[in-house]
């Protein structure tokens, strides 16, 4: 009988820790679930309202940039720095700033941004003020068709002025920060050849997300080279039948390994998520004799010399596709080209809004973007990418990414800068 009962114990014992063992495997597994379900879902509120606010943000720009080029009745002005900015830089900003006050972040959201108030504070630019209200309120009255609620009442002068100033934080370590550069290669803008606008989020020093609005990107790559003059007359025709022939938004989340693309929106089509998205990846070329390479369209601040000496050591031997703004980051994760190399002369600083967006596109898109001596970029030290040795590489991939920092090395010795 004793030991009858001892045998019942221990199958009672055993059957009571094998639950109990079940029992927490079934909780942590769950756990597991959830935590997995959250980091997946991580930033998502984010970036649906950054992809939506930068669809909105590149109809603005193609309606500046038509009565830019066939009227001229915009303004144009220079920078301290020479370099242009127009009404849609501002109004942009002032876009961006609302709306992500309004829908996400409230009135202390942190935004760092490029353009500020004060040439639009003076006395002479009432008009140029007046022309910055008017776009933006023409502009936020069309939010329903991207799915956002426009505001009761149309944003005043003082409302407007107010959101892109709110655009003055400096970046940093700590914190949340939206990047912004509202038109990125203003020059092309003016000209109606390439440009960008650009959003990328970053937490803690680290960027989390990004979206790229490119609005005259071609889907033929070799229409994508700079060519200003042909667009000088752009013909005002009816939005294209195929939703993919020009222009689309770029967007991806750190860590995610993927990267999309949208068509923009068309006429009275309205957004509707995931508006036609498809995946990008970039190209699987790592032969150096094969690939293609970006550049900027500028020589004040990149050295066209050595980027062209660097490429003749590697036996590149495609011309280079000389782009304005980031669309060259969109360039290496759609496919369309495998490198960019970029080596800004002298005393020139790279600002963190013209490369934020683009960096995170091409590296979730499975591309690799470096300093010149292998390091990731540091976007974490301000409103410039301090620490940045000799210049900037991003490549298809990490073959043909090694590839050029050897070359680099090998020719920086002989070089001038």
């Amino acid at each position: 009988m004793y030991l009858r009962s001892s045998a019942e114990i221990l199958f009672f014992f055993f059957s009571f820790l094998i639950f109990w063992i079940l029992f927490e495997s079934f909780f942590l597994l769950k756990k597991i679930v959830s935590q997995m379900t959250e980091e997946k879902d991580k930033y998502g509120k984010e970036l649906d309202l950054a992809v939506r606010i930068v669809h909105m943000a590149c109809s603005l720009c193609q309606k500046v940039q038509q009565r830019l080029i066939s009227t001229a009745s915009e303004q144009v002005l220079a920078k301290d720095d020479d370099s242009p900015v127009t009404i849609a830089d501002w109004s942009v900003q002032a876009i961006v700033s609302w709306l992500l006050s309004e829908f996400l972040e409230g009135p202390n959201v942190c935004i760092v941004a490029e353009e500020d108030v004060q040439t639009l504070s003076k006395s002479d630019a009432a008009g140029l003020l007046a022309a910055v209200v008017n776009t933006v309120n023409e502009c936020l009255v069309e939010a329903p068709k991207y799915g956002l609620q426009c505001p009761k009442k149309a944003p005043g002068t003082s409302k407007i002025l107010e959101a892109i100033s709110r655009c003055n934080s400096t970046g940093g370590p700590t914190g949340r920060h939206w990047v912004l550069d509202p038109v990125d290669g203003t020059l092309g803008f003016v000209r109606g050849d390439q440009y960008a606008v650009a959003l990328a989020l970053m937490e803690e020093g680290k960027l989390v997300l990004g979206v790229l609005g490119c609005p005259n990107y071609p889907m033929k790559k070799e229409l994508l080279n700079y060519n200003h003059q042909s667009h000088q007359t752009m013909p005002k025709s009816p939005p294209p039948s195929d939703i993919w022939e020009k222009g689309c938004v770029m967007y991806a989340r750190r860590g995610s390994a993927q990267a999309w693309m949208q068509p923009l929106i068309h006429g009275d089509s309205k957004f509707e998520w995931p508006n036609s998205a498809r995946l990008i990846k970039v190209s699987p070329i790592d032969d150096p004799s094969l690939a293609t390479f970006c550049e900027p369209v500028e020589k004040a601040n990149s050295n066209h010399l050595f980027t062209a000496g660097l490429a003749n050591s590697m036996g590149l031997k495609k011309q280079p596709i000389r782009v304005h703004s980031m669309v060259k980051y969109a360039a290496i994760a759609r496919g369309d080209a495998e490198v960019f190399i970029k080596f800004a002369r002298s005393g020139y600083k790279e600002k963190i809004w013209d490369h934020a967006a683009g960096v995170v596109i091409v590296e979730e898109a499975g591309g690799v973007v470096t300093d010149a001596g292998g390091r990731p970029l540091d976007f974490s030290r301000g409103l410039y990418l301090e620490g940045l040795d000799r210049g900037i590489i991003a490549c298809s991939g990490p073959t043909l990414h090694d590839k050029i920092i050897g070359a680099v090395y090998a020719s920086w010795d002989s070089s001038n800068l």
